[in-house]
């Protein structure tokens, strides 16, 4: 698992949670809700339905945490099981499930390379990215995340005009916050703990503000990835990655609604929890401030929910229908199959690549040979000479457990074989830079992080608190083979530089996780990548860059990896096609997105993995964002709320699968897969036909008439009927069906993959077929 990635596993620790004498937190989902009401009014149906359970008023609305009253009808309490249970049995009521702390955050140079996918290579920087003009200003993006560290220079308001004036937020004040704290550009910020300190109890402010402020950089860093001002003179501790600092959309508004908090424990600066009725809150009022699109770099670790009972998706889904677009980090499980999250279709959900840019660091060997490792630590071995070099199994205390001799885990060096060495450790268990760490405590003097074969040649960076670099696996294999054939193996490490331009790339990353849609798989997820590796943004000056304990460096700029990057360069991307086609729906902007992208790299090969093999629709979905090309893609597949409903009722298998009470599920509802996706994914051939029907909607100009591609999977036969359509107006809709039918080869692989293309001579709206073998 990527050491400083944000994609971190939950954990149980052996504490009594606040809530164990008064029940567990529970969401009690009622649907959406009829009609125009007050919020009073919503209030006290609220606590009617808890007094059918509870034994006296005065513990019904005290054992209230949340009532949302702007989009889904529900609350979140304190309840038994036993209560839960017969609130559940009540008719109003859709579903009710815990609210649980398995959910956690995914965790400049990136939109110029934006650019460049879209083979806009030679243009200036400012033409790189579709227009930033002033329409921008009026979009409102909500960030769900650890919080914002308002005096970055990257959230100035200089030269922006008044909030817009249909915001409904506020500037909720706390530790170290309070309304001067926001401005034009951070125009709301709010935070939501109820649900945590019900489990975890009161929040240790040690370790975190009571307040929107971040004490992590999480949340700070996906913020200016999004809608960062333009800041000169940037760069990582170091000097790394100099130039200027920009978000993808500079003139939108800020958001912020706090939702995650650390976990206690050995080092709560390390690791956040965010609950999902402290979420589903955030979300409700996002949308009642009036946001237009949600960036939430958070996923459930383990095993997925279903869609009734995943507090993001049921957020995400009222979102959008009224019309904000949500998007979502597909988690940093990979490279293993089906460990993507975020897997509702009206959730645009993304994985990570990489940039054209690395960090070189040349390892000089004994033997004269130079291995080429990247870093960003600023510190340098002291004078021009060779240094010992060990590999850390071989320095390792005893009792280390065999199989983690190599990971330079705590208290399991060996000081008298490391010190004053080079010492050679492998990525696996632990944090990266705790390794280091562990190097330094044992009085080494420098370390080389190596890559295992999963993790191929993706090299993430980090400022490490001792001389380091790190290799990828063939060169740490080459490294290990000179230190066991050499009787006194040496090397230095030179100074580390920063190189763009890198090719090729993008290149998958490996710990992006990867398809199938284990929730349901007639749904490709994820939908699309991003940059997502080696991402310089904001950060907050209450955290080190490594955020180990006793790690007191403070940066204002910091490099990160994870999904937790990548998704925001997709919300920004929503937020341009927002600004320019304010009447679109969420599920047209996704749309966009989706049919825009690209499945080749910036030099017009295939995108490879990290490891070096060729990557594929379960690993990138559509492709690579293009926002240039977002803008105009010709035409688009719609969907509505009530189709997501039918959807759901497909998916989840019936009456249990009912999203909305106003919405009972249908005998026979279509299958899932003819939801009007922009992406076909099939399983359960068996060597039977299905066919599909889709919708496209023209928003190109008038008079345009299309034709289809059809690349076929091997085995597999595609017909598209008709092959062609003709538009006479913007706006027009055009049905067409898709026939999927195996031929009979046999095909050692888990799923076939190829596409059906719609193009008129400018546009071409692509869209991924996936059939998945049992």
């Amino acid at each position: 698992m990527p050491g400083l990635l944000f994609f971190l596993f939950i954990f149980s620790f052996s504490i009594v949670s606040a809530s164990t004498k008064q029940g567990q937190v529970y969401i009690v989902n009622l649907g959406e809700h009829a009609g125009a009401r007050a919020k009073e009014a919503i209030l006290e149906d609220h606590h009617a339905l808890l007094l059918s359970v509870k034994g006296s008023e005065e513990e019904a609305r005290a054992s209230l945490l949340y009532s949302y009253k702007h989009t889904l009808n529900g609350f979140a309490s304190l309840l038994s099981g036993e209560e839960a249970t017969k609130l559940s049995e009540r008719t109003e009521v859709v579903s009710t499930f815990r609210s649980d702390g398995r959910w956690s955050p995914h965790t400049t140079r990136s939109w110029e390379f934006v650019g460049f996918e879209e083979g806009l290579r030679g243009l200036h920087s400012k033409e790189r990215l579709p227009s930033g003009d002033n329409t921008s200003e009026n979009v409102i993006v909500g960030m769900l995340d650890s919080g914002i560290w308002p005096e970055s220079k990257s959230f100035g308001d200089e030269g922006l005009g008044p909030v817009p004036a249909r915001w409904k937020g506020v500037c909720q004040g706390g530790d170290s916050f309070n309304s001067s704290s926001c401005n034009r550009k951070i125009i709301g910020a709010r935070y939501y703990l109820k649900a945590y300190e019900a489990y975890h109890g009161s929040l240790n402010t040690t370790y975190a503000f009571r307040s929107p402020r971040d004490h992590d950089g999480h949340g700070t860093h996906t913020a200016s990835t999004v809608a960062g001002r333009t800041v000169p003179g940037v760069s990582a501790l170091g000097g790394f990655a100099s130039g200027t600092a920009t978000g993808g959309a500079p003139l939108a508004r800020l958001a912020i609604y706090k939702v995650c908090w650390p976990i206690p424990g050995p080092n709560p600066n390390i690791e956040n929890t965010c609950f999902d009725a402290d979420m589903l809150a955030a979300m409700d009022d996002a949308v009642g401030d009036g946001v237009d699109v949600m960036s939430v770099s958070i996923g459930a670790s383990g095993k997925p929910p279903p869609f009734a009972n995943d507090g993001i998706a049921l957020g995400a889904l009222h979102a959008a229908r009224r019309g904000v677009v949500v998007v979502c980090s597909g988690g940093n499980s990979g490279p293993a199959p089906a460990t993507v999250v975020n897997l509702a279709p009206w959730i645009l959900t993304v994985g990570a690549s990489s940039i054209d840019r690395s960090f070189n660091s040349p390892i000089r060997l004994g033997d004269g040979r130079v291995i080429m490792g990247q870093t960003v630590t600023p510190y340098q071995l002291p004078g021009n000479k060779t240094y010992p070099m060990v590999y850390a199994a071989h320095a390792a205390v005893p009792g280390t457990p065999a199989n983690v001799t190599n990971q330079c885990l705590p208290n399991s060096l060996s000081p008298a074989k490391v010190r004053g060495k080079i010492v050679v450790c492998l990525r696996g268990s632990g944090l990266r830079v705790g390794k280091g760490l562990e190097v330094k405590r044992a009085g080494g003097a420098a370390m080389v992080l190596g890559n295992p074969p999963m993790y191929g040649s993706e090299v993430p960076v980090d400022a490490h608190v001792l001389p380091g670099t790190a290799v990828s696996n063939a060169n740490v294999d080459t490294i290990l083979k000179y230190i066991n054939s050499s009787a006194s193996p040496t090397a230095y490490l030179d100074r580390s530089r920063t190189v763009v331009d890198v090719r090729p790339s993008p290149v998958m990353a490996q710990f992006s996780s990867r398809g199938p849609n284990v929730v349901e798989p007639s749904i490709l997820k994820p939908d699309v990548t991003a940059p997502g590796l080696n991402i310089l943004a904001a950060w907050s000056e209450a955290s080190s860059p490594t955020k180990l304990d006793g790690d007191d460096r403070v940066v204002k700029y910091n490099i990160v990896s994870g999904t937790s990057m990548s998704c925001p360069h997709v919300a920004a991307t929503a937020v341009l096609l927002k600004a320019a086609h304010p009447d679109w729906s969420a599920a047209a902007i996704r749309s966009a997105i989706m049919t825009t992208a690209t499945t080749s790299n910036a030099e017009g090969g295939p995108i490879m993995n990290g490891d070096g093999t060729a990557a594929g629709h379960m690993d990138y979905g559509s492709g690579h964002i293009r926002p240039r090309h977002a803008l105009d893609p010709g035409l688009v597949y719609d969907a509505s709320f009530q189709d997501y409903l039918l959807f759901a009722c497909a998916s989840g298998g019936g009456a249990q699968a009912q999203l909305d009470r106003s919405f009972p599920c249908p005998a026979s509802p279509p299958r899932p897969h003819e939801l009007n996706h922009p992406s076909l994914a099939v399983h359960g051939l068996n060597g039977s036909r299905i066919t599909v029907r889709r919708t496209v909607t023209n928003v190109g100009q008038h008079g345009a008439r299309y034709s289809v591609a059809v690349v076929e999977p091997a085995g597999v036969s595609v017909k598209v009927s008709p092959t062609s359509l003709s538009f006479e107006r913007t706006g027009e809709k055009k049905e067409f069906t898709i026939t999927v039918e195996e031929k009979g080869a046999k095909v050692d692989r888990k799923y076939l993959a190829g596409s059906y293309t719609w193009t008129d001579g400018v546009h071409a709206v692509s869209s991924p077929i996936v059939v998945l073998l049992p």
